[in-house]
């Protein structure tokens, strides 16, 4: 999922906004700031750093693994990575000078570069040109929360290195859960176009229909303001997205809450999240083995619990693993 470049408020100016919120009760200009807010707690109470210096985890190379890069970028020395436009915290998203990209998928692209002792160069991009970057060749991988799937498999080639969980989120205290299909009938839900998020809940309004229930009113908004903006005042009953973001908004609001959690994959399968390549391009090996050697090693733990993630964990990674059906 990516969501629109828009100017990011400081760290002070939106902890003063959800303050002002939490104190005054929702506004429409307070939602609008909300949208974009970078709170300093993350989901398991640790401490955000929202600043350029970000210290980040490192580990060291190994040459083994190093030696599985294509010699075309181990001659370059650079790893060019693809991930959205940054306004997803605490998956990608900028620093409080608005320009240094920082989050949970930067870190790990990093760790990614160490072992393969390799420069990483990010490039922040709209959703659909993630895609566009890959096919021409022009970026190396792809690390914006990308969900494995059977259909992208005949392009890509993945590995994994987080579960993919989706999180309903709602205003606090609305008092409904969601654990399946019946549970969005004839509600108002707002979703991300061309997402795994929206094919999941196309194929719930469709089950509701068999089943004799009302479809949900699917809303589609163009920024992370919008959306709660739209929750704020009542017009959606509910934002799907990545659990790391929506849990994240909740906690630094105190305003919304995650009212539910399910696999990005669907019922039968556990949906995971890959690094993503051009399909044959030699590359996904490089990254499985450096990916598994941060698991191994323990940075990776320590770049997950930086962002409140720790339940999102894989336990080692995997090359191409079954993904969310076609149908």
């Amino acid at each position: 999922m990516s969501l629109p470049r828009r100017a990011l408020v400081t760290a002070a100016a939106a902890l003063a906004a959800v303050l002002t919120l939490a104190a005054c009760g929702s506004s429409s200009d307070a939602a609008a700031d909300l949208g974009a807010a970078k709170g300093t707690t993350a989901p398991n109470g640790a401490t955000v750093n929202l600043t350029p210096q970000q210290n980040r985890v490192t580990t060291p190379k190994v040459d083994a693994l190093a030696a599985l890069v294509p010699e075309e970028i181990r001659k370059r020395g650079k790893l060019t990575v693809v991930d959205s436009l940054g306004t997803t915290p605490p998956l990608d998203f900028y620093a409080n000078d608005d320009k240094t990209i920082i989050g949970v998928e930067p870190d790990i692209a990093s760790l990614i570069g160490n072992v393969l002792g390799l420069d990483v160069e990010f490039n922040p991009v709209s959703w659909e040109n993630i895609f566009v970057g890959l096919d021409s060749g022009k970026y190396d991988v792809g690390i914006s929360n990308i969900t494995v799937t059977e259909a992208r498999k005949e392009k890509y080639d993945f590995a994994t290195y987080r579960l993919d969980i989706l999180g309903f989120e709602a205003k606090k205290g609305s008092g409904w859960k969601i654990t399946g299909a019946k549970d969005i009938a004839g509600r108002t839900v707002a979703v991300s176009s061309g997402t795994n998020q929206e094919k999941l809940l196309v194929a719930w309004n469709e089950e509701n229909v068999r089943n004799g229930l009302k479809p949900a009113d699917i809303k589609y908004f163009q920024s992370s303001s919008d959306y709660y903006l739209a929750l704020s005042s009542g017009r959606i009953d509910i934002y799907v997205g990545p659990n790391p973001v929506t849990a994240f908004h909740a906690v630094q609001t105190g305003e919304t809450e995650v009212i539910g959690t399910y696999s990005g994959a669907g019922a039968e399968v556990l949906g995971k999240i890959g690094a993503t390549t051009r399909k044959d391009n030699g590359l996904v090996g490089a990254l499985n083995g450096a990916i598994n050697e941060v698991i191994k090693n323990g940075t990776y733990g320590q770049v997950l619990k930086r962002w409140g993630l720790d339940a999102e964990a894989v336990q080692s990674s995997e090359i191409n693993p079954v993904g969310l059906p076609k149908t």
